[in-house]
């Protein structure tokens, strides 16, 4: 199994480091391109969340990422250091009512480009887990 752990910076341009890890990753586990694009995204979504929306893009505050691969599975770990939020209040945006707002998109997308999705959130931040897995 590899193991990666980094801390980033609470700023958007740190998402890169990230997304040439993955990729550089993928040359070993060889998900197939169009799942890994989705994963590759939605890990992007969800630093860009942990970054802008819990860390309030603060330059004192940290984005702790965990990376592990094995031979079936690509796990990635982001956890923040917001003030959380409850996952159960976050609107449909497929809701007739939601559909034209510009916000509330990024956790359903990320529900849906990988194969499990987990997030708990407190007052001491978010953790999202994501996880692909290999056929």
């Amino acid at each position: 199994m590899k193991t990666y752990n980094l801390v980033l910076e609470s700023k958007r341009s740190e998402v890169f480091k990230i997304e040439s890890l993955l990729l550089e990753l993928n040359n070993s586990f060889e998900l197939e391109m169009e799942k890994f694009i989705n994963f590759q995204i939605a890990v992007s979504e969800a630093l860009v969340n942990a970054i802008v929306h819990g860390n309030e893009e603060n330059p004192d505050k940290h984005v702790y990422v965990d990376i592990d691969c094995d031979k079936k599975k690509l796990q990635v770990k982001i956890r923040d250091e917001g003030t959380g939020f409850d996952i159960t209040e976050l609107p449909d945006p497929t809701n007739k009512e939601n559909i034209l707002k510009e916000s509330g998109r990024g956790i359903y997308i990320i529900r849906t480009l990988v194969d499990e999705f987990d997030c708990s959130s407190g007052d001491k931040g978010t953790v999202m887990i994501l996880k692909v897995f290999k056929k």
